[in-house]
C-alpha cells in the first residue's frame, strides 16, 4: 500500500493546472501517433495549419500538448511540469492558466498571421499555408524562461552536471537558437520562440495582476522594474533607439487604454522608468540605501583614525563595572574619569 500510495500523493501534491496541462500532453500527443498511423486527415483537428485553423479556432491553445515525436515528448515531460509547478505555487491556478492561454495562444496568432503574410508576398500556398504545422511547448518555454528570469535571475543551473548558466542568460541562448535555425530554413515550428519570448514579456511587463503587491491599496499590474525593461535584454550599442521605440509605442498604448496602469503610472507616460509596482518601489529604495550605504564607508575610509591605524574609527573606552559605584564616586580617585569621546591612546598603543 505504502507503494502504491507514494505516487497518488504526489500526483495529488500537483497544483491542478500543472496536473491538467501535463495529462493533456500525454493524452494529445499519443492521440496524434495514433492518427498518423491511421488517418492522413488529422492534423487540421490537432495541430495550427495556418491554411485551415481559422475553421478549427482551439488549434491556437490546444496545439501545444501535441508533441510529434518522442523527443519532444520527453523533453516536454521532463522540464514543464517542474517549472509550471512552481509557477501555480508562486501565482495561483487562475494566473497560471492565463499565462499559458497568453503565450501558447497570442504566439499563435502572430504566427498565422505572419504565415498569411508571407503567402501575399511570395504566392506558395502550399508552403506557407498547409506545409507549416506549428506544434509543441516552444513559445510556452521561452515564456516560462522569462518568468523565471523575472523571478529568480541569479539563479545558476546545472545540464547533467556540465553545462552551467545562470537563468537570466537562458531565454536569449534559446532566442538565438531559434534564429540561427530559421535563418538556415527551419521556419516552422522554431520562429514561434520568437513570438512566445515577445508575448512573454509583455504580458509579465504590463497585464499580469500582482496578487501579492499594491501601491496604495490599488491593484498593480506588470513589473515596471529597471531589471526587466525591454532594453535590458540586449546589449548596450542598442538601448538609445530601443528606448525611443518602446516610449514611443507605450505612450500610443497609454493614450488608447491598451495597457492597465495605477494612477503614478499614468502621469509619468514614461516606458522604462513607470514605477508601476511594488517591487520597483522596493528596488528603487534599495538602490537609496545602497549609495547611502557607499558613502558613508567612503568617509569612514577616509576620515583619520587614532594610533595611525585608518581601518577603523577611534572607539570610546568601556567603564569597567567596578567603576559604576552608588555615590558616583570613580573606583581609582587617582585617575581623573575620561569623557565619552576621548581615546586613551597610550592604552592602545601597548596592546
Amino acid at each position: 500500500m505504502a507503494i502504491l500510495s507514494s505516487p497518488l500523493d504526489f500526483i495529488s501534491s500537483v497544483p491542478p493546472v500543472t496536473r491538467a496541462f501535463t495529462a493533456g500532453t500525454v493524452v494529445f500527443s499519443l492521440l496524434y501517433a495514433y492518427l498518423s498511423w491511421t488517418d492522413t486527415l488529422y492534423a487540421p483537428y490537432l495541430v495550427l495549419v495556418p491554411g485551415s485553423s481559422l475553421f478549427y479556432p482551439w488549434t491556437f491553445v490546444t496545439s501545444a500538448l501535441v508533441e510529434t515525436s518522442i523527443f519532444e515528448l520527453v523533453l516536454s515531460l521532463a522540464t514543464m511540469p517542474l517549472a509550471l509547478r512552481y509557477l501555480e505555487r508562486l501565482w495561483g491556478a487562475i494566473e497560471m492558466l492565463k499565462f499559458i492561454v497568453v503565450s501558447v495562444g497570442f504566439s499563435n496568432i502572430i504566427a498565422f498571421g505572419f504565415n498569411w503574410i508571407e503567402f501575399m508576398v511570395l504566392r506558395d500556398a502550399e508552403l506557407f499555408l498547409y506545409g507549416m504545422r506549428y506544434h509543441g511547448q516552444m513559445s510556452l518555454q521561452i515564456a516560462v524562461l522569462v518568468a523565471f528570469t523575472q523571478l529568480i535571475p541569479e539563479h545558476q543551473v546545472q545540464v547533467m552536471g556540465v553545462l552551467k548558466a545562470r537563468v537570466k542568460s537562458l531565454p536569449m541562448a534559446y532566442l538565438t537558437l531559434s534564429t540561427v535555425l530559421c535563418i538556415v530554413g527551419f521556419q516552422c515550428p522554431w520562429i514561434i520562440i520568437q513570438f512566445g519570448w515577445f508575448v512573454g514579456w509583455i504580458y509579465l511587463r504590463f497585464y499580469k495582476k500582482n496578487t501579492s503587491d499594491s501601491v496604495g491599496g490599488v491593484d498593480t499590474y506588470g513589473d515596471r522594474s529597471e531589471t526587466f525593461s525591454l532594453v535590458s535584454w540586449f546589449p548596450p550599442p542598442v538601448h538609445y533607439p530601443l528606448t525611443i521605440l518602446g516610449n514611443t509605442v507605450y505612450s500610443l498604448a497609454t493614450r488608447l487604454h491598451l495597457i492597465p496602469t495605477a494612477g503614478p503610472d499614468v502621469e509619468t507616460g514614461l516606458y522604462n522608468q513607470s514605477p508601476g509596482s511594488a517591487r520597483a518601489e522596493a528596488e528603487r529604495r534599495r538602490a537609496m540605501a545602497l549609495k547611502a550605504l557607499d558613502q558613508r564607508l567612503a568617509n569612514t575610509n577616509s576620515a583619520p583614525s587614532a594610533g595611525g591605524s585608518s581601518s577603523a574609527p577611534p572607539q570610546a573606552p568601556r567603564v569597567p563595572p567596578a567603576a559604576a559605584r552608588d555615590d558616583g564616586a570613580p573606583a581609582n580617585p587617582s585617575t581623573p574619569p575620561k569623557s565619552a569621546g576621548e581615546v586613551d591612546v597610550g592604552d592602545s598603543e601597548t596592546r
